[in-house]
């Protein structure tokens, strides 16, 4: 497996996170298309925004919290030729999680679920820095 694989996830996430704002506007659109929304009085307070919306948009500022670390280990990684086979599952493994707590947030919205599927994301992620760490260390 080339190293240059650990990259995939890292465009997985990208994607993700455009997904999410491509959501947001459609359902921005909807909510201002039935009138339930002053444009307004939304410019200038987040907190008119149906649920649904505000679910998308509290979902894309998660994108950019744990995955920052992810997209810098990933560099890391790639950069002290720790990108193999393990640390490419690790990769994937975190951007399912993230995928899944995307699907969880913006839709049931079960604190619960999403707080496990968070967790994850997090252990996979300190699992990335124990193999860059063990690599830098060798």
């Amino acid at each position: 497996m080339s190293s240059s694989h650990i990259f995939w996830p890292v465009l997985a996430q990208v994607f993700l996170t455009l997904v999410m704002f491509i959501v947001l506007g459609a359902r921005k659109a909807k909510a201002v298309k039935s009138g339930k929304i002053n444009r307004q009085q939304a410019a200038l307070d987040n907190r008119v925004w149906p649920d649904d919306v505000v679910k998308v948009s509290n979902n894309i500022a998660n994108q950019f919290e744990v995955p920052i670390l992810f997209y810098i280990l990933c560099v890391v990684l790639y950069s002290v030729n720790a990108a193999g086979t393990i640390a490419v599952v690790l990769a994937w493994l975190f951007v399912a999680s993230r995928y899944a707590h995307a699907w969880a947030h913006v839709g049931p919205n079960y604190v619960p679920v999403r707080m496990r599927l968070f967790m994850i994301g997090c252990v996979v992620v300190l699992a990335m820095l124990v193999v860059a760490a063990w690599k830098l260390a060798a």
